[in-house]
């Protein structure tokens, strides 16, 4: 049996949606309720037992306060706060104590990756041109990022728990296997090793179900935010447990993307020409 201490915890979400088209092949960027960027995140979390216990404790605390008596998402019918911490959904008052308990934990590392979708579009457009067959499929771009998200973090511990946020009802369990055994051998072909014998576990649940993968959507719903919005105050906020942002079509200093880190925070300024939804196409 694996000791704790050499086993990784990571809790990955999406934030925006990976469609391009309708049933009827139609566009839909730059259409009412169809993001820019689609987004893929890690939440790597130390403890994950403790982390659990503070977010349940602290919705438990705000659900008895007067204050929220009678707030429709603090009712359990309406299966959001109530049940389950929620960016989307919270109350700002909710989302403050939130971020007020996340930036106090000091063992929450937090990875992304981003597709620009108009980029992708003139990547699927290309392509059919080359291959009329072809189809695009929110799987392949999904299990694409999960390829490139996880490359260079599964050769530290002796084992991993990955938990993937559920969505809908398809298993689709043993094509991100498939993805997490490519990225470590692309590990290893890059720095000419054998790939390791860690142990992965995959996890697939519903967000509901586990607090952390909860405070994974607040990371990515920040970073979401500042892309879509221009707000960068709750990425601000995070940014010192934020480890790496990749912005893969940004490519005006490197063909491979922008890595935003320490070394380079990611700032408002930063993508001042990137922000916003598209109508142009």
């Amino acid at each position: 049996m694996i000791a704790e201490s050499y086993i990784c915890h990571y809790f990955v979400d999406e934030a925006g949606d990976s469609t391009l088209f309708n049933k009827k092949g139609e566009v839909l960027l730059g259409t009412q309720g169809c993001s820019r960027y689609f987004m893929l995140g890690l939440l790597q979390v130390g403890n994950p037992e403790t982390l659990a216990e503070e977010m349940n404790s602290l919705r438990n605390r705000l659900l008895s306060d007067p204050y929220f008596s009678g707030v429709p998402s603090m009712q359990l019918h309406a299966h959001k706060t109530a049940v389950a911490f929620h960016a989307k959904d919270d109350l700002p008052e909710v989302r403050r104590e939130l971020f007020a308990l996340l930036t106090k934990r000091q063992d929450l590392k937090f990875f992304a990756i981003i597709r620009d979708k108009k980029a992708l579009l003139s990547y699927v457009r290309q392509h059919n041109q080359r291959d009329p067959e072809y189809r695009y499929d929110t799987n392949e771009l999904y299990d694409y990022l999960v390829r490139s998200l996880f490359r260079d973090r599964l050769h530290i511990k002796d084992a991993y728990q990955i938990y993937f946020a559920k969505r809908g009802s398809s298993d689709r369990t043993e094509s991100l296997k498939k993805a997490l055994q490519v990225a470590k051998e692309k590990f290893a072909a890059k720095y000419h090793k054998q790939p390791g014998n860690a142990s992965i576990t995959v996890i697939p649940m519903y967000a509901r179900q586990n607090p952390a993968l909860q405070a994974a959507d607040y990371f990515l719903w920040s970073l979401q935010r500042l892309y879509e919005r221009g707000e960068d105050r709750y990425l601000s906020l995070l940014w010192p447990s934020y480890r790496l942002v990749i912005d893969m079509d940004d490519t005006k200093k490197a063909k491979y993307g922008t890595y935003y880190n320490t070394k380079n925070p990611l700032k408002k300024n930063s993508i001042a020409d990137r922000i916003g939804n598209t109508n142009d196409e």
